[in-house]
């Protein structure tokens, strides 16, 4: 109590204010999109749906690659294998969201795990590398693997039983899929950020041998950080799939989506809890912009803008707000 109020007189905000400030930010989210949607039009909830689940996918990417410290590059992988598993379980066996998309998550956690088991004795650039070459070889199996998955031609989802009475294929109940994705991702990222799992977490990003020395098991601190990301990224890459209605294994298992994902954690602010949101926003907010208004121009403009926060925000937008913060915080404890 003493060192609560102690730090409540110095200005500081205590982690269980912070927890409640971003469950009310996420509160407003959700009553905003609920407010504005039934006014919006088809285009705009398009777009929406796009930064959500940009917003969700990079949070989940940050588990990894932010709080731990593990940049990974190959994530298309835990979207293809979410959207893959639920349009085959709609095509085969006629099988709702329900069922569809916590197995998908599941495979997801199961991959991550395999993998993670493989490659996190690699290190730095190494381990970058392998996550492209794993997420490449699920891309040429789905590519070859044409009786089980439609190969280089793709698979439709033609239907799928509706979801607590709605039609899954309407845009409106699309976004607030996207939204319900995000907002989880959100509250599983605020948890475990602020609990003993993000300290470990933090730990091993920092210096793994510390860790280690301080009795943290680097190894199964990153394989539950990459379980996770993988299973909340597969969840994300389920909801896609309904987006999309139509999978095509060049593009959702591709590297430029990786990329993507890594970008909007990375410009946002790596280690953050809305930095990913704030990334997916300039992102695509940006890139709808772009497209429309400098026609060809649009990917060089949208690389230059990359390259501009990259170089002049480092830590990402949200990550040099918070480096700026706690610049003024101790300059003010200094003087007093």
């Amino acid at each position: 109590m003493i060192s609560e109020k102690r730090t409540s007189s110095q200005g500081r905000t205590a982690p269980r204010d912070r927890t409640t400030w971003h469950l009310v930010a996420l509160l407003l989210l959700l009553v905003a999109v609920a407010l504005v949607v039934p006014r919006v039009s088809g285009a705009a909830i398009v777009i929406a749906i796009n930064v959500l689940l940009y917003a969700g996918w990079a949070t989940s990417w940050d588990l990894l690659g932010g709080w731990t410290g593990q940049v990974s590059l190959g994530h298309a992988a835990f979207v293809g294998l979410g959207a893959y598993t639920v349009a085959l379980f709609a095509q085969r066996l006629d099988l709702g969201l329900w069922v569809s998309v916590p197995i998908g998550a599941l495979f997801c956690a199961l991959l991550a795990l395999g993998w993670g088991a493989m490659t996190f004795r690699l290190r730095g650039s190494y381990f970058v590398l392998s996550t492209i070459a794993v997420a490449e070889i699920l891309r040429l199996v789905a590519i070859n693997e044409t009786w089980l998955t439609g190969g280089a031609q793709g698979i439709f989802i033609f239907s799928i039983p509706r979801l607590l009475g709605l039609d899954v294929f309407e845009r409106s109940t699309q976004l607030f899929m996207a939204l319900f994705f995000f907002a989880l991702v959100l509250c599983v990222t605020l948890f475990v950020s602020r609990g003993r799992l993000g300290y470990r977490m933090r730990a091993v990003r920092e210096d793994e041998e510390a860790a280690q020395a301080a009795g943290i098991n680097p190894q199964r601190v990153k394989l539950t950080a990459f379980a996770l990301s993988g299973a909340l990224t597969g969840l994300g890459g389920a909801f896609y799939a309904v987006y999309l209605s139509f999978l095509e294994p060049h593009d959702i298992f591709f590297l430029p989506l990786s990329v993507q994902i890594a970008l909007t954690a990375i410009i946002g602010g790596r280690g953050t809890i809305w930095g990913p949101f704030a990334g997916a926003l300039l992102l695509v907010l940006s890139r709808e912009m772009f497209r429309g208004v400098f026609d060809q121009a649009n990917l060089l403009i949208y690389g230059v803008l990359i390259l501009v926060v990259v170089l002049f925000a480092p830590r990402g937008m949200l990550g040099e707000l918070a480096r700026a913060a706690v610049r003024r915080r101790y300059a003010g404890d200094s003087r007093g």
